[in-house]
């Protein structure tokens, strides 16, 4: 089974706002049960594919203001939720506003919605950077790592990137 639900991140404005998809195809492992006869996206993928946003959203965030990478651990998911089903075939549009920025941690407000319907809503707290990310190799690993997964998520990444090389 693949981690990774975020499919597209449709708009990005760093220090403010994020806003993604997440395809619900009835392809999908976690049709078969949950739930047999009644299939549903997990609510623990949802809150996935949201913090998946957040974390983009904060990453660039704090490159544009640091110039520096971080990375965003869920840690706290505050004042969940779920309003209604998301079922197979439904194109899940997540989005993230960031609430609180602090050296060491983020809060971004999130929420989902099919057809223009919210399905989902929540608080997810970050902390960043776990053992082993502050040196220069490991830095670079990781905006190795982040540049490319944002190129193939974000359309506008070629643009942001060439804005930020730019700026010292």
């Amino acid at each position: 089974m693949r981690w990774i639900f975020l499919d597209r991140i449709d708009e990005l404005k760093p220090g403010e706002t994020a806003i993604g998809r997440k395809g619900c195809a009835s392809s999908e492992d976690y049709f078969a049960d949950h739930f047999p006869g009644f299939p549903v996206v997990p609510g623990v993928v949802q809150i996935e594919a949201l913090a998946q946003l957040s974390g983009k959203l904060i990453e660039v965030t704090l490159f544009d203001s640091e110039r520096q990478w971080v990375w965003p651990i869920l840690s706290m998911v505050r004042k969940a939720k779920f309003r209604r089903f998301v079922k197979p075939g439904d194109t899940l549009v997540l989005h993230s506003k960031l609430l609180n920025m602090r050296e060491e941690s983020a809060v971004c407000a999130v929420h989902g919605t099919v057809d223009g319907q919210r399905v989902i809503n929540a608080e997810l707290v970050f902390v960043f950077n776990p053992d082993r990310l502050d040196t220069t190799e490991s830095q670079e690993r990781l905006e190795r790592l982040e540049r490319a997964n944002l190129k193939l998520l974000w359309p506008e990444y070629e643009e942001w990137a060439a804005r930020t090389a730019d700026t010292p």
